[in-house]
C-alpha cells in the first residue's frame, strides 16, 4: 500500500548509464501483476516535488533492452501516484541535424520491436490515440531547461539487443527518423494507456552505423558518452521537474474518459 511517505506525482525512468538520481531516497518495493519491476523504486524530493526514479534496466543493467518489464514499471510507477514521467534515454544519431552529445527531446516514436509485450489491453476494445505519442507539457519542461536542447524529430526503436547494419540505419533514417534507440516501445504507450504524461530527452552518443563511415558503434563508447553527460543530464531534469505544469487537464490523462478501460489503472 501506498503511503504518505511513499507517495510521488512525477517520475524519472533511468537509461542506461543513470542508474540513481535522488539523494535521501526511500527505496520501495512495488509489486504488480506483471511481476517486479526493474529495481525497488526510489522516492524523494526534487524541486519541491515529490519524485520517484527507476532504473529501466535495474541497478547494475541486468535488463537487456528487448527484456525490460516495461509494464511492471508503469505500472509500479502508477500505482505509488505518478502523473507525469520523463524518460531519458541515451540514442544514436541518424541524420546530420544531430551529432554526439546533443540532446533532443522527439516529438515522433516509429516502434519497431516485436518480441514485447506492447499493451495492458488483454480484453475487450480499448483502442489507444497515440498520433502524438509524447506528452506535449512534460515535453516543453525538458525542452526549456536548457538553451541547447533540441524539439523535434522523429525516434525510431528497434528490438536489440544488437546494433543495426548499415543498410538498416540507412532505411531508418530514409524513412525519416533522427533517432534510433531500443528501450522508447512499448514504454511510452504504457504510460498512456495508465494516463500518465510521458516525454523522452535523448542524448546522442554516437552516429549509428550506415550514418557514417568507419567501424559503426560500439556499446563502450556509448557508456563513455553518457557517464560524461550524466552531472549535465541530471541537473536538466532536476530543471525541467521544477517546471512541469498541472497535469489534470491534459489529453494523457483524458483520452479515456467515457471509456471502459478492460484493465486496471492503480492509484
Amino acid at each position: 500500500m501506498t503511503t504518505a511517505g511513499t507517495a510521488a506525482d512525477v517520475a524519472v525512468i533511468g537509461g542506461t548509464g543513470f542508474y540513481s538520481f535522488l539523494d535521501d531516497a526511500e527505496e520501495v518495493s512495488v509489486p504488480t501483476p506483471y511481476g517486479d519491476p526493474s529495481a525497488p523504486v526510489a522516492v524523494g524530493s526534487v524541486a519541491g516535488r515529490r519524485v520517484a526514479f527507476l532504473p529501466r534496466h535495474g541497478r547494475r543493467h541486468e535488463h537487456p533492452p528487448h527484456a525490460i518489464p516495461y509494464r511492471a514499471n508503469l505500472w509500479a510507477l502508477r500505482s505509488l501516484g505518478v502523473r507525469q514521467v520523463l524518460a531519458p534515454c541515451a540514442v544514436g544519431g541518424l541524420s546530420d541535424a544531430v551529432a554526439p552529445g546533443d540532446l533532443v527531446v522527439p516529438d515522433q516514436l516509429v516502434d519497431r520491436t516485436w518480441r514485447r509485450v506492447p499493451s495492458f489491453v488483454e480484453e475487450g476494445a480499448v483502442h489507444l490515440p497515440f498520433a502524438d505519442p509524447y506528452c506535449p507539457g512534460v515535453s516543453q519542461a525538458l525542452a526549456g531547461a536548457a538553451p541547447d536542447v533540441q524539439r523535434g524529430g522523429a525516434m525510431v526503436v528497434i528490438e536489440g539487443p544488437r546494433f543495426s547494419t548499415r543498410a538498416e540505419s540507412r532505411l531508418h533514417a530514409a524513412g525519416g527518423a533522427t533517432l534510433i534507440n531500443m528501450t522508447g516501445a512499448p514504454e511510452a504507450a504504457l504510460a498512456r494507456e495508465l494516463r500518465m504524461c510521458y516525454a523522452t530527452i535523448a542524448l546522442v552518443t554516437d552516429m549509428d552505423a550506415g550514418a557514417e563511415h568507419g567501424e559503426g558503434v560500439g556499446q563502450e563508447e556509448i557508456f563513455a558518452l553518457f557517464r560524461a553527460n550524466l552531472e549535465r543530464l541530471t541537473g536538466l531534469l532536476t530543471a525541467a521537474v521544477s517546471a512541469l505544469p498541472d497535469p489534470d487537464c491534459c489529453t494523457c490523462s483524458t483520452w479515456a474518459d467515457g471509456i471502459e478501460l478492460t484493465y486496471e489503472v492503480p492509484g
